[in-house]
């Protein structure tokens, strides 16, 4: 394993493995499958042959929808403990088959309509090829983090949600100051660019609806005034398009895109890029901690305390150690020694009884709060059955990540306790 020539890239083990690069990386992140080697100047991963039985099994799980925590526990906890995880998964998965397969009959039974159109684009026009689902799914993680009410009036531009072709990728994003939600999609073809436009997250969504029935859409952006089309069949007989432009600033009802000089969308790459590198992580279940923090009142109290403490109280299953200030207190003073260790995150606050998950946890001390306003929807618009949590400080925004999908990304402002958002 010290020979490089022995190791493989993370492309080339991808490919063994049959995994994608982007979930090797996040594998990486949760420390459930980390390369044999990385190079220090480089940052580039590399894997030896005898990791790919690991990879292939924790492939089958993933592939069988088990959460990240319980997969840590299949591969490397005790084989009864292994035993119980896999049993509960099964029967979740017989609860939920019934309703799944209800949403799919109701999908198979829409028919799709649209108007014929244009199917060519014009000078100072990008467009890319992207698939119909993919599409609406990333309108649906990233709509509900657009500004209403209030705040999309006295700030139309946030009521929105931008569209960009450039770099050869497609991305939408949306903020309303207190989160950020950003996804990005490879398409298959790419043409001109860049591009930007802002489209009201109701018409958006408008969009979203009709692209999920179709296999593939052709996006069109103009930018600025020139608007947006989505195209599908052949020759792109089936399209849409964003209404006329209007300007938002009287009534900030943020119906179609914005006019030209009304107020430009917030750089979120410059967010983005300023976030620090090393962080805390905490993996847990995602529907499970959305519905532990969902209906409770005022700040949500999180707690993971150290495998030492849980043993000075005689405990197996961790129990939350409140803070002064209600502040989130996930501590771990032994990560150096084991850190994917799996532990019990405690969920508390509210008129609701705490609530006690899987979780596994690395990183040191660290004290934060969310609001369950702002924390619950960016679990919502996550996908799979895990969520990610990577923390810089009390005062930096939280990204949440969810599943593989690296190509999403949620970031979520802190709290200062009971007094309100930062």
């Amino acid at each position: 394993m010290d020979d490089t020539g022995e190791l493989l890239s993370i492309g080339a083990f991808a490919r063994q493995v049959c995994l994608a690069p982007s979930a090797l990386r996040f594998y990486d992140d949760c420390g459930v499958l980390r390369p044999a080697q990385v190079d220090g100047a480089t940052g580039y991963r590399r894997y030896a042959a005898d990791q790919a039985a690991r990879a292939v099994r924790l492939r089958r799980l993933r592939e069988a929808g088990l959460p990240l925590v319980d997969v840590a526990v299949v591969l490397d906890g005790p084989q009864e403990a292994a035993r119980e995880v896999l049993r509960e998964h099964l029967e979740r998965m017989r609860r939920t088959a019934d309703e799944a397969h209800a949403v799919v009959a109701g999908f198979l039974h829409q028919a799709p309509g649209g108007v014929p159109g244009e199917a060519t684009v014009g000078n100072g026009w990008a467009r890319a090829r992207v698939g119909g689902a993919e599409l609406a799914s990333a309108v649906r993680q990233v709509a509900p983090a657009a500004a209403r009410g209030a705040t999309a009036q006295e700030f139309p531009v946030l009521g929105c949600v931008a569209l960009e072709l450039a770099d050869g990728e497609v991305r939408l994003a949306a903020t309303d100051r207190y989160r950020l939600a950003v996804r990005v999609l490879r398409p298959e073809e790419f043409a001109g660019g860049p591009r930007q436009v802002l489209i009201g997250a109701d018409a958006v969504r408008s969009l979203a609806e009709w692209a999920v029935r179709q296999v593939s859409v052709d996006v069109e952006c103009g930018g600025e005034t020139a608007g947006v089309r989505l195209r599908s069949g052949a020759n792109g007989a089936d399209w849409r398009e964003v209404p006329e432009p209007v300007d938002t600033a009287g009534d900030g009802s943020a119906e179609g895109h914005l006019a030209k000089g009304a107020a430009r969308f917030p750089d979120y790459r410059m967010v983005l890029e300023v976030l620090a590198a090393e962080r805390h992580r905490l993996i847990v279940d995602r529907a499970g901690l959305r519905d532990a923090v969902a209906g409770r009142s005022g700040v949500v109290s999180l707690s993971v305390p150290s495998r030492d403490e849980c043993e000075a109280e005689g405990r197996q299953r961790a129990v939350s150690r409140e803070t002064r200030d209600g502040l989130l207190d996930v501590s771990r003073e032994t990560a150096e020694a084991d850190p994917e260790a799996v532990q019990t995150l405690e969920v508390t606050g509210g008129a609701r009884q705490p609530v006690r998950l899987r979780a596994v946890l690395t990183g040191s001390a660290l004290r934060i709060a969310f609001d369950p306003a702002v924390l619950v929807p960016a679990l919502e618009a996550g996908v799979g059955p895990d969520v990610l949590m990577e923390i810089v400080s009390a005062d930096r925004p939280v990204v949440v990540r969810s599943a593989d999908q690296g190509s999403f990304t949620t970031l979520v402002m802190p709290v200062r306790g009971a007094g309100g958002r930062r």
